[in-house]
């Protein structure tokens, strides 16, 4: 099995993981035969491993809420969607903003053309 994430996830490094990231959903593959889903309780780290422990994973008999990840491993992050609304949005605006003056211009041209 290879777990490449989904498009609403962020692939970093583990060991780029740090207390901002305590909450957020994330989502890897620790073995050949696992792909883990969950939120991010605390995280601890070595300089060559980070100790993730997860809510919403442990209590199943084959399911784990701690796991030991190399610093290099993919770990995927869910993308904010307060950021991707307001880029959006920011960009919806200054398109109707463009559009607007393109009108605005192109009545001004026209009275002008009446005018002579």
């Amino acid at each position: 099995m290879e777990y490449n994430g989904s498009p609403t996830e962020k692939a970093i490094t583990a060991g780029e993981l740090d207390r901002r990231h305590v909450g957020q959903s994330v989502s890897f593959q620790p073995n050949d035969f696992t792909v883990v889903f969950g939120a991010i309780a605390g995280i601890a780290r070595t300089e060559a491993l980070v100790y993730l422990s997860l809510n919403g994973v442990g209590g199943g008999t084959h399911l784990k809420d701690e796991y030991d990840l190399p610093i290099d491993k993919q770990v995927y992050l869910q993308l904010d969607p307060l950021g991707s609304a307001e880029k959006g949005l920011t960009d919806a605006a200054s398109f109707v903003k463009d559009k607007l003056d393109e009108i605005t211009r192109n009545i001004r041209e026209r009275e002008h053309e009446k005018s002579e």
